[in-house]
């Protein structure tokens, strides 16, 4: 076992707050004495353009994985969400620990919800996949883009720049700021993306004795409906500029996934975004995959191709 391990993290409050419960986790488990190598991100510093234009959110992990190549640091925390789905030669995904809420959350200083919103209201976020879904369930709304970390976004809320804002709820819970939350949307009324909720533990692939050591980390029900969540997303090419939505769950061997993609096209012309669900019994990771790559195709069956083509 490695006597003292250094996890490379970025250094936004939530992200620590990530790597800080890792390291937690793993003193208590393995007894390993462990450091944070607080990073910056090209995904932290570009906060003028969205992630689609960008580069994606990949941004967010490449300092970090140019750490575990360098030997700088043996592990890397990450949120889920944020891990593009295909990764570079040489790394893995060695745990993926139980997952906090994957619900959106409704933030405001004055409404309790997006129903009570009055028309033509602002709001604001980050994500074109939330775009999408807000714009179906309330097209009067001005859907405006909000980059930042957490404490950011709510700034510019309490400043006065939307009327409110839709985050992670998971986020806000972890830091404690859950009483910010007025509403949360139910999962098929808004549906996450994939591995929402969820945190990562990234290694170098050639590291066979921490990846051991990590698989007793693994939180099996998040684990294999992140896994099909992944595999939708692989299975359409998933990238930040693709208003694509997963989410599974795996309760008593069955899982249930709901998924959907959208048309990011400002101009009021686009069409309602494509939904499919699916249920079957699984009982490893190679079904939860099948599952999650069948869904992919109960959307291309229903035209996911023309969708696609609009937004590349």
């Amino acid at each position: 076992m490695n006597e003292s391990l250094i996890i490379a993290t970025r250094e936004s409050r939530l992200a620590l707050w990530q790597a800080e419960h890792v390291r937690a986790l793993l003193q208590q488990r393995l007894g390993a004495t462990v450091t944070l190598l607080g990073m910056t991100t090209r995904g932290d510093q570009i906060l003028d353009r969205t992630l689609s234009k960008v580069g994606g959110k990949g941004l967010f992990v490449k300092e970090l994985e140019t750490a575990l190549e360098e030997g700088r640091a043996h592990l890397a925390v990450h949120s889920l969400k944020d891990v593009p789905m295909v990764l570079p030669e040489g790394f893995a995904l060695a745990a993926i620990l139980e997952r906090e809420d994957p619900r959106d959350a409704f933030i405001s200083n004055r409404f309790d919800n997006l129903d009570a919103l009055p028309q033509g209201a602002r709001v604001g976020t980050s994500s074109l996949r939330r775009v999408v879904q807000l714009r179906a369930l309330r097209p009067d709304l001005r859907i405006e883009p909000l980059r930042g970390n957490l404490d950011t976004r709510l700034r510019k809320l309490d400043e006065g720049q939307f009327d409110a804002i839709v985050l992670a709820a998971a986020g806000l819970k972890r830091l404690e700021l859950a009483h910010r939350i007025r509403s949360v949307f139910d999962e098929k009324q808004m549906i996450p993306a994939a591995g929402q909720g969820a945190l990562g533990i990234e290694v170098r692939s050639d590291n066979a004795a921490l990846i051991q050591q990590l698989a007793g980390f693994i939180d099996r029900p998040t684990w294999l409906a992140t896994i099909a969540e992944r595999a939708v997303s692989r299975a359409l090419g998933g990238s930040c500029s693709m208003p694509l939505a997963a989410h599974a769950t795996w309760t008593g061997g069955e899982m249930h996934i709901d998924v959907l993609i959208g048309e990011d096209v400002a101009d009021g012309t686009a069409r309602a975004p494509l939904r499919a669900q699916l249920q079957s019994p699984v009982a490893d990771a190679a079904q939860a995959e099948a599952l999650g790559a069948q869904a992919a195709q109960a959307l291309q069956q229903q035209g996911a191709a023309d969708y696609l083509k609009a937004t590349h």
